[in-house]
């Protein structure tokens, strides 16, 4: 479904700690046209996350809230959530951003945080989990777009993009491919927001107008019938 142009983009507001590169990926979608989307503000812990650089070269307005000044993970939520507020933001989108929040930030903005991790969930939440995955001796590695609750990697899947684990993988060959996949549907699953085809009923997203497709081949690895 294209993006509909009658009505206003969603006012997202973006939170990093480090690189940015998911933010990078959403900037150039919006770019493309493909998410119907503005940014509105990018909040950063690290005064040193490069992804403030990539903000400002886009012109988007940015904002330093150092988490060690806040005597409590709620107060610092607090800050958090006055900024996003003040910006007009619809949507908060999490890109890398190493803090946990808590529900100060989840009451302002029920089923409005996505966050993205880098492994099937429910398997393997937490950190280092592509070096989890290679050691563990998983065939199928891959991506998760979530919305935020207060549990650890434990919200509703919006959208998942699988992997496959090749014998030779290490944790850094593996974390490449999976992040390639990460900067496609990311930008997907704000998309979906922007038109509003998302439903949280219970632990399911519901895409309002989506059909599985009649004949799906499965993802086997290693193949059946080897390359001849």
């Amino acid at each position: 479904m294209a993006p509909n142009k009658s009505i206003e983009p969603l006012k997202l507001g973006v939170l990093i700690s480090g690189s940015g590169t998911n933010l990078q990926a959403i900037l150039d979608a919006i770019a493309r046209g493909e998410v119907h989307a503005e940014i509105r503000i990018v909040i950063s812990n690290r005064a040193d996350a490069y992804g403030l650089q990539r903000a400002r070269q886009a012109g988007i307005p940015t904002v330093i809230i150092e988490h060690r000044r806040f005597s409590s993970r709620e107060a610092f939520d607090a800050e958090l959530a006055g900024e996003l507020n003040r910006a007009g933001v619809e949507l908060v989108v999490l890109a890398g951003f190493m803090r946990l929040l808590s529900s100060v930030m989840l009451r302002a903005f029920p089923d409005r945080i996505m966050n993205i991790h880098p492994a099937l969930l429910p398997s393997f939440p937490g950190l280092h989990v592509q070096k989890a995955a290679v050691e563990y001796g998983v065939r199928f590695a891959g991506c998760t777009v979530f919305f935020v609750t207060e549990g650890v990697d434990d919200g509703p899947i919006i959208i998942q993009a699988a992997v496959p684990v090749y014998p030779e993988d290490s944790e850094e060959t593996l974390a490449a491919r999976i992040l390639t996949q990460e900067h496609r549907i990311y930008p997907r699953a704000i998309e979906l927001f922007a038109q509003g085809r998302l439903k949280v009923v219970g632990r399911r997203v519901i895409v309002k107008g989506w059909q599985a497709p009649d004949d799906t081949p499965a993802l086997i690895n290693p193949p059946l019938e080897e390359p001849k």
